[in-house]
Parts: structure tokens; sequence; C-alpha cells
């Protein structure tokens, strides 16, 4: 097998969770370019159907499916449309997620508390034993983040479930293999809607937030920084690495 063949999608078949914007749409592109099947979720569906469309455009693959991942059912939904449209499932990426409310700890309502839990890591540990159920060899990713490695003030409901995603994403490497490998991305500043509106910025203030991160490599992320390294990781290149967490931040510390 070539250097580039290593790195190819082709003959895969990916389902990509909250691929309507940011980094999941990011994701679900480049995944087709690289030459997987891609399916689209999220719960907006005029914007995963847009997603989906921009890939078959460009030649790619793609079907749309509405989902929430916090409902079990709407999960299992998704891996059999995956496995009846494109025939098998070998790559899951638990994208969903995100908290855009901030405070400490003893001002937070209890039930944001359980909503960020539910979506940022039961949503990960179902969606994970779904696609097991369907995949007979591939990959799980897990979109992490640096708030699950140390101490977030404002935000200890998010750390905490990403910290969980972490925990899960090393226990399930173990449990799954050798024939499912997870691992996990953990994106550094990649000023998405979500973000901005988490540290309380806008689009006009990209600089300012280039400067509070105190990024070594000197701009911001994209998308695309982060759809590569999700690319490796669901790739024959990366076959014999799992249960790692890889930070995709721009040499800056996590957070």
């Amino acid at each position: 097998m070539s250097v580039l063949e290593r790195y190819s999608l082709e003959g895969q078949v990916a389902v990509v969770t909250g691929a309507g914007r940011g980094i999941g749409e990011g994701i679900a592109k480049d995944f087709a370019k690289a030459g997987a099947k891609v399916v689209v979720a999220a719960r907006r569906t005029n914007e995963i159907e847009a997603v989906a469309e921009a890939i078959r455009e460009g030649g790619g693959e793609a079907i749309a499916i509405t989902t929430d991942v916090t409902d079990d059912t709407a999960l299992d939904a998704l891996a059999r449309a995956a496995v009846d449209t494109f025939g098998k499932l070998t790559i899951w990426v638990n994208n969903a997620g995100g908290s855009p409310m901030r405070m400490p700890i003893r001002e937070l309502p209890r039930d944001e508390w359980d909503r960020t839990i539910a979506l940022n890591l039961t949503s990960i540990y179902t969606g994970s034993i779904t696609a097991a159920k369907y995949m007979e060899k591939g990959a799980i990713i897990n979109i992490t983040s640096g708030a699950g490695t140390g101490p977030v003030p404002g935000s200890a409901h998010y750390g905490a479930a990403k910290a969980g995603t972490n925990s899960l994403t090393w226990t399930l490497a173990a449990e799954f293999a050798p024939d499912i490998r997870v691992n996990a991305v953990a994106p550094g500043a990649i000023p998405t809607e979500v973000m901005l509106k988490a540290i309380g910025r806008d689009e006009s203030q990209l600089d300012q937030v280039l400067e509070e991160w105190n990024i070594p490599l000197g701009r911001l992320g994209t998308p695309e920084d982060i759809s590569t390294a999700c690319i490796y990781l669901a790739s024959d290149a990366a076959s014999w690495i799992s249960g790692e967490i890889l930070r995709v931040g721009g040499g800056a510390k996590a957070r």
C-alpha cells in the first residue's frame, strides 16, 4: 500500500454527528473528498441537507439524516440508515456537542448540567455503543476538548463532560479492540458560532481571541485543521493507534 493509499478513505462509510455546521461540516466534507461515503447527521434538517448536497455536487456520496443525539432510538436509526444506504458502517464521529452557558458552578441551573452531560457525554457513550453494534471493523472518533484536562472556571459542566469523554475514549479503545479503534481529537481555538457564543465574542473580535489564547503558531484554527486529524485517525495510516487523544491547537495549552 502506497503512502497516499494509507490516508485514503475510499470504500469507507462514515457517520458524522453535529455535521450541519462548523467542525462537523468540515469533517463531513473532507471525509467525502478523501473517498468516504458520508452520512451527515444533526438536528437542523436544512443545514445537513445543504452539506450533503454540497458533497454530492462535488462528486461524493452523502445522505442527510435528521438526528437528535440525545435520543437513543434516533442514534440507532442513524446507524441503520448508513448500513441500509451504503451497505456497511466503518467510521463514526461523535462530534455533536457544546455548551454556550458560562457561569460559576454554584450558579449553574441543574437542568443545564443535565443537558450538557446528556449532549456532551451520554450521547458519546450511546453513539459509540450503537456504532459498535453495526460496525464489524472500523474507527470511532470522539471530539473532545482541552476543557477535560484541567480546571475551567465558568464551564465546570462542560469540562466534566469532556473529562468523561476522554475516559470513555480510553476504556472503549480497550474494550472494542482489536476490530474497532477509538481515538479522540481535542480542538483548540476554532472560531465556530458555538465557541464564539461560549466565550462572549463575535467575528469582529477574532484578533482579540488570538491574543487571549496566546497561540504559538500565530493563527486561529479552522474546521479543516480538525478534519485533517480525523482523516488520519480514520485511515489505515493510523491502524496501530487507539486510545489516544490528539490535541490540535496550534501549540497553545489546552483549556
